[in-house]
């Protein structure tokens, strides 16, 4: 796998906005967006809050994460050509397993599925 360095260093603010364009585009809402990054983080409104405004990288964004959320290893499925399931870089799979629940919300997933409920 390439160097993902760039990606780690990309501040989460950057993209979160773009999730967020993502789900409205499909009909989806930031709140559910929201949910989603909770859920998969531990992380609650303040402290997701606290991050965009500091400028967090991707890679301290998942590093400091409350707790990533057991059920996360049944997120399964193909993200950017990879296989979430097979990605050996934990980092590297927390941002695809973000990526790929995101995915799922786009694509009009009932929420208990997308949380793994």
């Amino acid at each position: 796998m390439k160097n993902n360095s760039r990606i780690f260093a990309m501040p989460f603010s950057s993209v979160y906005p773009l999730y967020i364009q993502k789900a409205e585009r499909k009909g989806r809402t930031k709140e559910e967006v929201d949910e989603i990054i909770f859920w998969l983080t531990g992380y609650d409104e303040q402290s997701l809050q606290q991050h965009l405004e500091n400028g967090t990288s991707l890679e301290a964004f998942f590093n400091e994460a409350p707790q990533i959320n057991p059920n996360a290893s049944l997120i399964k499925g193909v993200i950017c050509g990879y296989r979430v399931e097979e990605i050996e870089d934990d980092l590297m799979r927390n941002i695809r397993y973000l990526d790929k629940l995101i995915d799922e919300l786009a694509k009009g997933k009932p929420m208990e599925k997308i949380l793994r409920k």
